[in-house]
């Protein structure tokens, strides 16, 4: 991780996001986007554009709030984005024909899109903790939250920009900022546009194929485990009635489930079962080894069950 923490401009003038130029740069490449809307505060994204998925919203939608006042993560657990600091956004789709079973694909699918644009537009070479966190190193830098309603997918996602080492959430974060200091002031647009453009890359080869939402037939799945930092990781799973698994993560199913191989067989996991995903060693919480990561509405993914 880099020392330096210089913000690459006084905070006061770090640009706010152009909803103008960011429908331009869409508008350039028709497909999945039909609107960006930014706003300069709202509680949840998600609970937004879910809001709009009731009143019959079509997909293609993308709200995004300079701040956010009660964002969501798995679980329940809230958190809050100061103005202008982070990109907190989220996207309304429709994947018509997709399964139920294969919906908890589109989480891992959002994952691989922010990795690629993190790397394209920062240089971050970001990595995958299952299910739903964005690594620098041992250290989160993005999070996902998907949610169904209405026949439609809410992705929001997290990516922390400019917060400096004291703005970070905890210990264990980090932020574009930190990871690469010469990103420019520009890169909270770029980034969204990279990831934007990535994202509906990969929908639409998820989506247009024989077998829509095949995770291999569109090479999703290969993908995934080749940004992945969990799969061949010793790891503990911790389940909400207290109990644990430990293994070595084995893979990712044809249902976006985990696979840990512990002492017993091959159990899988959905991240609707999952409290907290960690590294299976003696450090402390947080840390890993190097190498390896660390960590309301309808579910989008299976229980879990052995193999």
């Amino acid at each position: 991780m880099n020392a330096t923490e210089s913000p690459p401009g006084d905070e006061r003038h770090w640009p706010a996001l152009d909803a103008a130029r960011l429908n331009g740069a869409v508008a350039s490449r028709p497909g999945v986007w039909r609107e960006v809307k930014v706003v300069a505060e709202t509680g949840s994204t998600n609970a937004d554009l879910l809001a709009e998925a009731r009143s019959g919203a079509p997909g293609g939608l993308v709200l995004v709030a300079e701040a956010q006042t009660a964002g969501r993560g798995r679980m329940g657990r809230t958190w809050v984005s100061p103005p202008g600091c982070a990109l907190t956004f989220s996207v309304l789709l429709r994947p018509t024909g997709v399964p139920a079973t294969l919906l908890g694909w589109l989480p891992l699918l959002a994952g691989v899109a922010v990795a690629s644009a993190l790397r394209d537009t920062a240089g971050v070479d970001a990595r995958l903790k299952w299910p739903n966190d964005v690594l620098a190193g041992d250290a989160k830098l993005a999070g996902i939250l998907a949610e169904r309603r209405a026949g439609a997918v809410v992705i929001g996602i997290g990516i922390n920009v400019f917060q400096r080492r004291g703005e970070l959430p905890g210990p264990t974060a980090t932020s574009v900022l930190r990871e690469a200091p010469g990103a420019g002031p520009e890169i909270r647009e770029r980034l969204l546009t990279g990831v934007l453009r990535e994202l509906a890359h990969r929908y639409r080869a998820w989506l247009d194929q024989p077998q829509p939402g095949d995770p291999d037939g569109c090479g999703l799945r290969q993908e995934y485990l080749r940004h992945s930092g969990t799969v061949g990781a010793a790891v503990m799973v911790t389940l909400p009635a207290g109990q644990s698994l430990t293994g070595t993560a084995a893979g990712v199913d044809a249902a976006g489930r985990l696979e840990i191989r512990t002492g017993t067989g091959l159990v899988r996991v959905s991240a609707g079962d999952v409290v907290h995903l960690r590294s299976a060693d003696t450090r402390p919480a947080g840390q890993a080894p190097p190498g390896r990561a660390p960590a309301g509405e309808q579910g989008i993914s299976p229980r879990s069950v052995p193999a």
